[in-house]
């Protein structure tokens, strides 16, 4: 039976902490817990970066320190190694986004190819990651996602951006370094998974190297989870697949209101929930041609996964099943996973500040919009906090 608490061991969940770290993660999610300071923090800062105010200091000393690994790999090592020493590995995240240009685009390809390069020379890296609107334009990919003909340049960009796919993969299989493919809005997503399940079929040979993203925030995805296995086993490859709920359901949402069309998320957060936890069964159950990385900072589902691996026989670092969470939140899942020796990793964000503030945004806004994700945070600072003051 697994204890309910289990992610309550705040001396394990922030070992790594110093007591000045500790105060500014209390700090900073404190400042997240107030949506209206996230909006106007949000304006401000956006409004400083374009401008060029030499801001770039306090953001790196605060929230960029706390949520990202560095500005490049090499800055990442130090967390990587601490980390590791705790059982947790890392998966290095180029967060750069928005990008329009080939060269940005390459420049994006060249900086994961050295990420998997770092993934084969290091144990404490043991996965890849990248997402697909960092190899093409956004437009292009959503051109594809309807079905409209592309013309004859547009063809080009495209067997580009299939080609950086698939340079990134045939690497991944040769260095046998996992590689995990973010997801994207639905209304590029059909063009994305039309490539991945290519990459699936050509280098899922042996076991699971290339991982599509399934959001479980979506109605649809358990079907096409059940589709991408009825595929697999008949065309004889395997499956990786990291689960989410998902990141971007109120822009989901507000565009399906805005053209007329039924929205893709699910009503509910519970009919979420419930979604993503039967497909943590549905893949548990059929772990003989699949592999599971679980990203997830929902403690019901954390201890559900642990119950099926339990039901199932499944040992605790069986290499078929991962736990992830982000760098800088849920740490008391993450280390204390670690510590009962579980498979866990934190997606590590990286990139030159600048570049990387509109995934922090995303990451602040995240918090202010799930329903006590900041508060949980907060209870255990204060608890570790008060624990180092009586100790």
């Amino acid at each position: 039976m697994i204890s309910r608490d289990t992610f309550n061991n705040t001396e394990v969940a922030f070992s790594l902490k110093s007591d000045s770290e500790l105060e500014r993660a209390y700090f900073l999610f404190k400042m997240i817990s107030i949506e209206p300071l996230v909006k106007i923090g949000t304006a401000a800062t956006n409004f400083a970066l374009k401008a060029n105010l030499p801001i770039e200091g306090l953001i790196r000393s605060t929230v960029f320190d706390h949520f990202c690994g560095g500005i490049n790999e090499e800055d990442c090592l130090l967390v990587i190694d601490k980390m590791y020493e705790k059982g947790v590995s890392s998966v290095l995240d180029y967060s750069v986004e928005g990008k329009e240009s080939e060269t940005e685009f390459d420049n994006a390809l060249s900086i994961v190819l050295n990420i998997i390069d770092f993934a084969k020379a290091l144990d404490a890296i043991p996965i890849a990651v990248f997402k697909p609107s960092g190899f093409g334009r956004f437009k292009l990919f959503e051109k594809k996602n309807k079905g409209v003909a592309l013309d004859e340049n547009e063809k080009a960009e495209w067997h580009k951006v299939v080609e950086r796919f698939d340079i990134v993969c045939r690497k991944a299989k040769a260095h046998d370094v996992a590689v995990l493919i973010d997801a994207e809005e639905s209304w590029y997503q059909d063009a994305a998974d039309e490539v991945v399940t290519q990459m699936m079929q050509k280098y899922n040979t042996d076991k699971p190297i290339v991982y599509n993203t399934l959001q479980m925030y979506r109605h649809d995805r358990m079907d096409f989870l059940k589709q991408q296995h009825e595929l697999a086993k008949s065309k004889g490859y395997y499956l990786g697949f990291k689960l989410v709920r998902g990141a971007y359901m109120e822009k989901e949402n507000d565009r399906a209101e805005e053209k007329n069309y039924k929205s893709p998320i699910c009503p509910t957060k519970a009919a979420t929930d419930e979604n993503f936890n039967t497909a943590l069964k549905y893949m548990i159950e059929n772990l003989d041609c699949m592999s599971l990385f679980a990203g997830t900072h929902n403690e019901e589902s954390s201890y559900r996964l642990m119950e099926l691996m339990v039901e199932k026989g499944i040992i605790n670092n069986d290499p078929r099943v991962w736990f992830g969470q982000l760098y800088g939140m849920s740490d008391h899942i993450s280390f204390n996973l670690a510590h009962m020796g579980y498979n866990v990793a934190k997606y590590m964000p990286f990139g030159p500040i600048k570049d990387v503030m509109p995934y922090l945004i995303r990451r602040a806004e995240e918090n202010t919009s799930v329903a006590g994700q900041t508060g949980r945070e907060l209870s255990l600072l204060k608890k570790e906090k008060e624990r180092r003051k009586l100790g």
